[in-house]
């Protein structure tokens, strides 16, 4: 029997391979205006996971298209739980157009760092997508406290793992200001997703290899070679048995 495995990418961020990406993935994470993405983009998508039936999810983040969602804003609550909510509203109100469901929801950038230490953020995180509760997965880091939180609240939630950035021993993710944040080949990015979803563990940059287990695994769209490093990683599926499922 073959195992299922589910590929996931960040899309709708301005890139515009999109349309190379999505026969390759199982899931996807659709900017909904907060780093990036406009109503047009949430809809190019939209059409493309139809057609390629992958999963859909919304992608919000802080508001902060200039830093692309990837540094932490002071911001106050109830204003974070706003520009969520909107960020939310335009999403979904154009899946409700196409007739298609919400499958799931996972912060992007710095926004998904903080709530995974940060409780008092993490709460109001979850204040801010509670309308989605009932029929909508959180995908969250493995171990992070935003996925005790999200149980605790009876969220169905999907433990995530990154297969082209590398981690530390306490498995946070390498800066983005590090060189090595970033897995870029495509052989280096097989072997860390291989250890991960046969193994469940992940050789760290401290050369440790540290438990993880995950239901998703996420690669990032605007990785320059992100379509070529997808092909290969899809290519090699078959031979250890492995099946693209969301």
């Amino acid at each position: 029997m073959r195992k299922s495995i589910d590929i996931n990418c960040d899309v709708g961020e301005g890139v515009g391979n999109e349309e190379k990406l999505f026969p390759l993935i199982s899931s996807c994470n659709i900017a909904c205006g907060g780093h990036a993405g406009s109503a047009e983009s949430i809809a190019i998508c939209l059409e493309l996971a139809k057609i390629h039936e992958v999963a859909i999810g919304a992608h919000p983040s802080y508001p902060d298209r200039e830093n692309f969602g990837r540094v932490s804003m002071t911001i106050l609550h109830t204003t974070l739980i706003r520009q969520i909510r909107e960020q939310l509203s335009v999403f979904t109100n154009i899946c409700n157009k196409l007739d298609m469901p919400l499958h799931h929801i996972k912060p992007h950038g710095a926004l998904y760092n903080d709530i995974a230490n940060n409780r008092n953020l993490a709460l109001v995180f979850l204040n801010a997508v509670e309308p989605y509760r009932e029929n909508t997965y959180l995908y969250v880091p493995y171990g992070s406290l935003i996925a005790e939180l999200a149980i605790s609240a009876h969220w169905n939630i999907k433990r995530e793992a990154f297969a082209d950035r590398n981690y530390h021993t306490d498995l946070s993710l390498v800066s983005r200001k590090g060189e090595n944040a970033l897995i870029t080949n495509a052989k280096d990015v097989w072997e860390h997703l291989l250890l991960m979803v046969k193994e469940n563990h992940v050789k760290t940059i401290e050369n440790m290899n540290v438990p993880i287990h995950a239901d998703t695994y996420c690669f990032h769209g605007d990785t320059p070679a992100a379509s070529d490093i997808l092909t290969y990683i899809t290519s090699k599926l078959p031979e250890f048995n492995l099946q693209l499922k969301p």
